[in-house]
């Protein structure tokens, strides 16, 4: 009704953004610019979806807004929309998906998101995060909000990336307001009129539209202008009075009722009010512009100004409360025929329709968890009485499900009990179809269930008891549901030290749920297989499966969900290694994918591996810092915490002269060289022998302290051994080593320093080396002094700082740096340049120059003859 060129003029420099942002508070505006903005632009394509609080649930979200691209471009995000009701199709395969058909639209397409502040899950804004980064130069994305919302609008901003108008900019100028309340209006105001109008409302488009409203027919409109004041609320009560009061009592009645709806169509509209004539009603209050938004092009479906219709809402409580149950039940009852069971849910439970409720909640439990609608679920669920779901048991068990999807196991064996006793009863009714299937599947679900908290509890043989009762209860092609107990039985065995098992057991859990399409969980599944396998020692095999992961993960948008834990993982072993750099280099990468791609685990997993290269680094502020900072975000999931981090802060202490802390810590833990020893309590158990070393050191030599070191490490080597874990019994001899050169037992020392030596050059140790310091640097040289010293000893020795010519000389004019040497040792693989810089984390640019720099001081002009040489040198072990 008012050209606003200005506006329009800002929206049009948004193409060349990845997004444009229109954010302000209600009434102000932003759904009408960009109507008229849309109308007015020359574009082919416009898709238009407008969200409300229903619209949380991401599966919701997303069906919804395919819908809306499909109204603009017919037939895009075909693929996404059938991914999206496949059981077993995780919302990163939909979305990578619709990507890609986006992509291939030929022309410019504008999606726009209205109403976005009613959005609060924050799996939807990560990946929304995810799609404006990567969409297509030729898709625009509009977003219109009372808030600025969850995304990183910050970078965008810096980066160019976005274009924003604001309240400031929507309101009304005063030659707007003129234009639209005289000649859009017809109201004939004078300009001091419209001044103090304008002054009243600030410029506040919905004050101004109200109170034009509510002037005309007004003989006395300086009488009015004259009373208007108040704040907001007020001013819109009030006039939403006026308007009310002026009309028909047909159409009172009509808005009063269907208030109650989030949105209208013709015949919903006729099943409230309880009387034909909706649709040209919709149509008749359109045409008055009382405050009805169109939410299609076809004037099929509107919604009402929120504001005026939270107003409305207030007056039909106050006039007509005895009403509303039933006007939510008749909504309920349309929905259900409709086939929308959602919207059916929702007024069921405000109309307090327990009954109705429950029974459309039994149906919809089996496609809520295909489609990882537990949010949604849970809140369905929650809304109804206690006393409701004990007596529905696929409601109890559902609750169960939707609780432990989040690690929650409080009150859910009462539930479980409750389920059991139903089915011990005489059979109730059955209807032939999903509840009916649903209910037979309940056994298994709760030998599950129980599986989780026994493991949860630390039962561990209850635990596989229960996993393994899931299995023998579940169809031999159910494979969603066979996944979880067999990964299930694989944690059990990892938590007694079994790794053999455990990680076969665990590793089919995850091909399992991979072949039933739960592409996040395997993702996730790679850091718990990574783990095992670092446990055993081999790391090059938990590099492999870290690259996997990453691999999987991004093939699983939006939001790469799970690559920030893989970058993590690997970040830790390029520690190992010795190649900070490269171990920086994953965590600043970890960080800039942001939270979006964060798995609940990596929160804390990322600040641990900040710390430890923290201690590398000589930050041991930061390093303790963010041990903290780890702690208060620990969630270890399912998986046995094996490597608490109060042990790795006294493991810090004790190797950094805090020995008092480290002491307290074994005394709050009430540990002795005594204790019976366990595998979940081994990391802790090491870590008590660290202290006693370190005590040792710096009390003149207490030799009781030594020598109950030297004792607990016997015993934890051979528990160790007998549990092929290889990477804790290469720790546990590199101790031995210490222990026995503190003693002054040298033949010792270099026989455990020989051993651990042999099981740990294969796999790349270093740091676990490096980081003893000059006992270990003394321990090296002497394992060399009686012949040559290998290439792998002498970059030990280098990482411990040392890099003069003694006994370690390369024989070259110019030794390689720990970097070239790196780069030297992949030269001797398979791997190619781009390979090689990727293992490396450097660009391909950085390894042409260590390589230049490697010929050049090995004398070669080659690759295989800088393998050979090196291979002369002892700088590379030989094929």
């Amino acid at each position: 009704m008012v050209a606003r060129p200005r506006l329009s003029e800002r929206l049009d420099r948004g193409g060349d953004a990845a997004l444009t942002l229109v954010s302000a508070p209600a009434g102000f505006g932003k759904t009408t610019l960009l109507t008229e903005w849309l109308a007015t632009a020359d574009r082919r394509s416009t898709a238009w979806l407008s969200l409300d609080d229903r619209d949380n649930d991401p599966n919701t979200f997303w069906t919804y807004l395919i819908a809306a691209l499909q109204t603009a471009v017919p037939g895009v995000g075909a693929g996404a929309f059938a991914l999206l009701r496949e059981p077993h199709a995780s919302l990163d395969e939909v979305l990578a998906t619709l990507v890609n058909e986006l992509d291939a639209v030929p022309d410019d397409l504008v999606l726009v998101l209205d109403d976005y502040h009613a959005i609060a899950t924050p799996e939807i804004h990560e990946r929304m995060a995810f799609l404006v980064e990567h969409l297509p130069p030729h898709v625009h994305l509009v977003i219109a909000t009372r808030a600025d919302p969850a995304l990183p609008v910050a970078r965008w901003r810096a980066r160019g990336e976005l274009v924003e108008i604001r309240a400031d900019e929507l309101r009304f100028t005063p030659e707007e307001a003129a234009a639209y309340l005289n000649e859009a209006m017809g109201l004939a105001l004078t300009a001091e009129h419209i001044a103090a109008l304008e002054a009243r409302t600030e410029g506040w488009i919905a004050a101004l539209q109200l109170a034009a409203l509510s002037m005309q027919g007004r003989d006395d409109p300086a009488g009015f202008i004259a009373g208007f004041a108040g704040d907001a609320r007020y001013i819109v009560d009030y006039l939403v009075e006026e308007v009310l009061q002026r009309q028909p009592d047909d159409v009172r009645h009509f808005l009063l009722r269907t208030s109650i709806l989030n949105r209208l169509t013709g015949p919903l509209c006729d099943a409230v009010v309880g009387r034909d004539g909706g649709r040209p009603m919709l149509e008749g209050l359109e045409r008055a512009n009382l405050f009805l938004v169109p939410l299609d092009d076809r004037r099929t479906w509107y919604r009402y100004h929120h504001l005026f219709a939270d107003v409305l809402q207030a007056h039909l409580l106050d006039e007509q409360p005895g009403t509303v149950p039933d006007l939510h039940r008749r909504a309920a009852e349309w929905f259900e025929r409709s086939g929308e069971r959602a919207e059916a849910i929702e007024h069921a439970l405000a109309a307090a329709d327990l009954d109705r409720a429950a029974d459309l909640l039994e149906r919809v439990i089996p496609d809520m968890n295909r489609h990882r609608g537990e949010a949604t679920l849970r809140r369905w669920l929650e809304s109804l009485p206690d006393e409701v779901l004990r007596a529905r048991p696929l409601l109890s068990a559902g609750y169960v499900g939707a609780l432990m999807s989040t690690g929650e196991v409080r009150g859910a064996e009462a539930r479980l009990e409750e389920v059991e006793r139903w089915l011990a009863g005489p059979p109730g009714g059955a209807d032939g179809g999903v509840v009916d299937e649903a209910r037979r599947r309940l056994p298994g679900q709760i030998a599950m269930f129980r599986s989780a908290q026994a493991l949860v509890s630390g039962d561990v043989d209850a635990s596989m008891r229960h996993a393994r009762r899931a299995l023998d209860l579940a169809a031999p092609g159910d494979l969603a549901t066979r996944g979880g107990p067999e990964a299930l039985i694989g944690l059990a065995f990892w938590t007694t030290g079994d790794l053999d098992e455990g990680y076969r057991w665990y590793a089919q859990g995850m091909a399992s749920l991979d072949e039933a399409g739960y592409a996040t969980d395997v993702v996730g599944g790679a850091v718990t297989l990574a783990e095992i396998r670092i446990a055993q020692g081999r790391l090059r095999d938990a590099m492999s499966i870290y690259r996997r992961g990453l691999r999987r993960a991004e093939q699983t948008v939006p939001a790469l969900k799970g690559a920030a834990d893989m970058h993590v993982g690997m970040s830790e072993l390029f520690r190992e290694r010795d190649d900070l750099e490269a171990a920086r280099g994953h965590l600043v990468r970890s960080q800039e994918l942001g939270p979006s791609s964060d798995l609940p685990k990596n929160a804390y997993r990322r600040r641990l591996a900040m710390a430890r290269l923290c201690e590398v680094e000589g930050d041991l502020d930061g390093a303790f810092e963010l041990l903290d900072e780890a702690e208060r975000c620990f969630n270890n999931d399912y998986s046995p915490d094996v490597r608490p981090i109060p042990a790795l802060r006294a493991r810090m202490e004790a190797a950094h002269g805090r020995l008092g802390d480290a002491l307290d810590w074994v005394g709050e833990r009430g540990l002795s060289a005594d204790d019976d020893l366990s595998y979940v309590r081994e990391y802790e158990h090491v870590t008590l022998a660290r202290v006693l070393l370190a005590r040792h050191a710096v009390e003149d030599g207490a030799g009781a302290s030594l020598r109950a070191a030297t004792g607990l490490l016997d015993r934890l080597l051979s528990a160790a051994e007998a549990g092929r874990r290889a990477g804790s019994v290469i720790e546990i001899l590199v101790l031995q080593a210490l222990a026995a050169q503190a003693c002054g037992d040298m033949p010792a020392a270099l026989a455990a320093l020989r051993r651990a030596l042999s099981l740990a050059e294969a796999e790349d140790y270093v740091r676990t080396f490096a980081d003893e310091g000059a006992p270990m640097t003394a321990l090296l040289r002497s394992a060399g002094a009686s012949g040559s010293i290998s290439g792998y000893v002498r970059r030990l020795i280098i990482a411990c700082g040392v890099h003069d010519d003694e006994p370690v000389a390369q024989r070259l004019v110019e030794p390689l740096s720990a970097r070239e040497l790196d780069v030297l040792r992949l030269l001797a693989t398979d791997l190619d340049g781009p390979r090689i810089a990727s293992e490396l984390f450097v660009s391909l640019n950085t390894v042409r120059t260590h390589t230049k720099n490697i010929y050049a001081k090995l004398g070669v002009t080659n690759r295989r003859a800088a393998v050979r040489r090196g291979q002369e040198l002892d700088l590379v072990r030989g094929r």
